[in-house]
């Protein structure tokens, strides 16, 4: 039946499908057995099927026909015989089946087709045994002719017999499996090449299977050219026939660009396939009411290729409104929207392995899983360079086929730029013109050229100070697929993607090279420095020259037309003439192998965020102290004549100090205690220096302090404890021989390498506080350094000392939780027996006496172990009971503090 119109607004044409098969058996008890077995496993096979019933109207059965995309047409020796009249109804329905279907499935059933077709048969000769009585003369003639043609049309048919099957399940499981190659047509075109596409396949179809009881919403994000929209249709094309209902809308980022009407298109194109038929809105929002109210329960299956607004997943409803066992699958390159639309999975594509790469490669280059052994060479370097993209693999190994000359081909290794690039840069670019920030897009394009493989934090630090609120921006550009953080927090980007980023800039000035935004290919910022072509349009710089013990000569005056320069990296470059020709802008300084031996005045630094100049000349940082008041970063590591550190006092919100292997520096100078926003105080590998100021240890903001290899710090001050923020510690290979006793004190250390000691706190503390309790020394005058630390465990050695000193050292441990004694007189366990009773009321969580001898040899020892729990109570008996002996002379105390924060 076709839908009524909910609204002016809805309109819909007759259905194309409708139904997918349609079957009649024009009735009568021979073969209805067989009919209701063919309708219930077509069914079971998520065929939708139309079966004539004898009271089914005769126009609903006409267009049931017409709405069916196949017919099945069971003949017996009962069709059209089995009431008077039936066989004029047969015939009009045999004539409309063949004018609407160019494919009928004849199956005959306990009759010969042979026979039938030579009009000898069972069922011509009951034909017109029933037309004999119903007509004559010519009327008849004309009603036998009719039959004879349509019988001998359906005839030409393939045929199923049922006397050529063994049985009917036999024949009903051949004409099903027949059906669904024919209905196939549904099954989408994928990639020639599907290489690596059914384990991704799988993942996804493994979760979707465990939710047939609710709503299932599927995320697939990628970054342009991964292979979405592939790995969408191969899930489609494997669980589709279980749906009756059902819609891929590819690519809608496309669909909805049409001015004024694209996203009211979506919604017709959802609703058109599901309803199956053309269906007309006016509008969204009366589109959206359409969508809750004709789809609202049903088991859907809706695939959203290519997604890249909000709006367009709102368009299509919302999970409340589907029936149980829907499935909503999300392709996408921005992760944001799937979040938002809290999806039950996410799956996310990656690159192709190299055996994966190199084979999907060699399907599109050669034909075949390998490549030919004389080009193997060749196409591993074509594969190289497109890092597991499935797009520029295919695009790449397409353009390659048939090429048998080993020039094209060596050719083409070396330079993949002269096949179509510019189809995969069209394709990459997608995601950077869907950025809808022009911030997000500098940001970008500043990584592309400048700071992939560096620290996010470094990095948003200086885009930050460039007022481009990175915070936001880079996780906005990971979202989208543009940027990816790879291990220890490094940016990184796919090489075609920033292929695709440089080209963007290149875009704006192809001839004029000072006219581009970013310059950092060496023979173009040489050209640009030697012809002085420069203009404020420069945002960016970098010219990393590989020279070894000699420098390349600019000219400063080479960026004085640069005003707005703001990024700028120089390896062994010597600028000779004015620093102030540089630009006021600058927040990114790089500069290695910085040739001068102090920072000239002139050399406008006010604006910095960052001043990295490794490997530098420098033997001062500055003659006078410069007010810095932006600057976080400061690095001049490996700066061999370095001796002195700046003075610290007007740079406020330092963060990181970095003078890692200056082997020269000697002095690091007391205005460091100002730096109230220090969070990294690296020193390592400074061999000149021998001790550090006082007021360091007052940065209660450092986390991390390195000093491993600055072989003649051999103190470190108790004022360590100080450091409240200290998580991480680093002081190995120096001439330290003493822990501080306050360090086991400190809250917030997580590790320390100090003294031979190295590893997470809880793990080491333990063995350095027993390194304190030598045979040589009281511990109980150390107690009081730990009593209130967090859970370490703490061996004492008690040789020599009176119980009268322990006890009163143990009064002050309240969190005291076990005490082991080992004594060489019997007497004390009596006492310590009467503990229990003593200290009554208490729950204790242990309470063991025993003996052991396995300690000292040669003497008779007594081994106690009391388990007695938090309880001050009890460590009040304990101290009492321990008072009374007096002539213990060896005692090992095992006590565990625990936390009381």
């Amino acid at each position: 039946m076709e839908f009524a119109s909910s609204s002016p607004s809805f309109s819909e044409s007759k259905p194309k499908w409708k139904y997918d098969v349609f079957i009649s058996s024009g009735g009568g008890d021979i073969c209805r057995a067989f009919v209701s077995h063919l309708h219930s496993a077509l069914l079971e096979a998520k065929v939708n099927t139309f079966l004539e019933d004898e009271n089914e109207h005769k126009n609903e059965v006409m267009r049931a026909i017409e709405g069916s995309q196949i017919a099945i047409v069971v003949f017996s020796k009962s069709y059209a015989v089995p009431t008077w009249g039936q066989s004029i109804w047969c015939l009009e329905e045999l004539e409309k089946i063949i004018e609407c279907h160019e494919t009928v499935m004849p199956i005959f059933y306990e009759i010969d087709p042979y026979d039938e077709r030579h009009q000898k048969g069972d069922l011509v000769k009951a034909l017109k045994a029933a037309e004999q009585e119903m007509f004559s003369g010519e009327l008849l003639e004309i009603r036998l002719s009719r039959w004879s043609r349509s019988l001998s049309k359906v005839a030409n048919f393939r045929r199923w017999v049922q006397s050529d099957f063994t049985n009917e399940a036999e024949l009903v499981r051949e004409v099903v499996d027949h059906i669904l190659t024919k209905l196939d047509n549904e099954v989408l075109p994928i990639t020639k090449f599907p290489v690596g596409l059914e384990s991704r396949v799988e993942k996804v179809i493994g979760f979707i299977e465990k939710q047939s009881n609710k709503v299932c919403i599927i995320g697939i994000w990628g970054m342009g050219g991964s292979g979405k929209t592939t790995t969408a249709k191969a899930i489609y094309n494997q669980i589709h026939r279980t749906f009756m209902d059902k819609s891929f809308i590819e690519d809608i980022r496309e669909v909805c660009k049409t001015k004024g009407r694209g996203h009211v298109r979506l919604q017709e194109r959802l609703l058109s396939d599901i309803l199956k038929g053309k269906v007309k809105i006016q509008s969204i929002g009366k589109g959206t009411t359409i969508i809750k109210e004709r789809l609202c329960g049903k088991k859907l299956l809706i695939v959203l290729d290519n997604v890249n607004e909000m709006s367009q997943l709102h368009l299509c409803g919302n999970r409340e409104w589907f029936g149980q066992g829907t499935v909503i699958i999300i392709t996408t390159r921005n992760l944001r929207l799937l979040d938002r639309f809290k999806v039950d999975y996410l799956y996310e594509m990656h690159k192709m392995d190299e055996k994966e790469s190199l084979e999907l490669f060699s399907w599109h280059a050669f034909g075949e899983a390998k490549p030919r052994e004389d080009f193997n060479e060749f196409a591993r370097n074509i594969v190289a360079y497109c890092g597991g993209l499935p797009l520029a693999l295919q695009v790449l190994g397409y353009y390659s086929f048939g090429q048998t000359s080993k020039e094209v081909w060596e050719s083409l290794s070396s330079n993949p730029k002269i096949t179509p690039f510019d189809q995969i840069l069209e394709k990459l670019r997608i995601s950077f013109d869907d950025l809808q920030d022009q911030m997000e897009k500098d940001i970008f394009l500043d990584i592309c050229c400048f700071f992939i493989g560096v620290d996010r934090a470094y990095v948003t630090n200086i885009l930050n100070g460039c007022g481009l609120y990175a915070d936001i921006g880079i996780t906005v550009l990971i979202e989208c697929s543009l940027i990816k953080l790879e291990k220890n927090n490094k940016l990184g980007m796919h090489p075609l993607l920033q292929e695709m980023g440089r080209e963007i800039i290149c875009e704006s000035s192809r001839t004029e090279l000072g006219k581009r935004s970013r310059l950092w290919f060496e023979g173009d910022v040489l050209y640009v420095l030697e012809k002085n072509t420069g203009t404020k349009a420069i945002e960016g710089l970098a010219l990393k020259l590989h020279l070894s013990n000699r420098y390349f000569f600019i000219k400063a005056d080479a960026f004085k037309k640069m005003k707005n320069l703001r990024l700028l990296q120089l390896d062994n470059v010597q600028l000779t003439g004015d620093y102030g020709c540089l630009s006021k802008q600058l927040r990114w300084i790089r500069w290695k192998g910085f040739p001068r031996r102090y920072i000239p005045n002139n050399f406008y630094l006010e604006g910095a965020i960052a001043i990295d100049l490794k490997h530098s000349n420098l033997r001062l940082v500055w003659k006078d102290p410069q007010d810095l008041g932006w600057l976080k970063i400061l690095n001049l590591s490996h700066s061999k004549y370095l001796k002195e550190t700046p003075e610290f006092s007007k740079l406020p919100n330092l963060e990181k100090l970095i003078l890692k292997d200056c082997p020269s520096l000697c002095k690091v100078h007391k205005s460091i205690g100002d730096l109230r926003n220090l969070i990294l105080l690296n020193l390592k590998d400074c061999k000149s220096l021998a001790n550090l100021p006082r007021r360091v240890y007052k940065l209660k903001s450092v986390k991390s302090l390195i000093l491993s290899g600055s072989s003649k710090i051999d103190k470190l001050e108790e004022d360590i404890v100080q450091m409240e923020s200290l998580t991480t510690l680093f002081a190995k290979n120096t001439a330290v021989t003493r822990v501080p006793f306050s360090i086991v004190r400190s809250k917030s250390i997580d590790y320390v390498s100090l003294c031979g000691y190295e590893g997470l706190s809880h793990n080491v503390f333990p063995s350095i506080i027993w390194s304190w309790m030598s045979p040589k020394m009281n511990p109980l005058t150390r107690i009081h350094s730990f009593s209130v630390t967090s859970s370490y465990l703490v061996y004492m050695d008690l040789q020599n000392n009176i119980l009268g000193d322990l006890a009163s050292a143990v009064r002050n441990l309240s969190n005291l939780r076990s005490l082991s004694v080992q004594d060489t007189e019997f007497q004390l366990s009596k006492l310590l027996r009467t503990i229990p009773d003593d200290a009554y009321g208490v729950n204790f969580t242990e309470f063991e006496i025993r003996s052991d001898t396995s300690q000292i040899s040669n003497q008779y020892q007594g081994s106690y172990l009391i388990g007695i729990g938090c309880y001050r109570a009890v460590f009040n008996t304990l101290i009492d009971s321990i008072s009374k002996v007096h002539s213990l002379h060896f005692c090992l105390l095992t006590f565990t503090i625990h936390s009381s924060y």
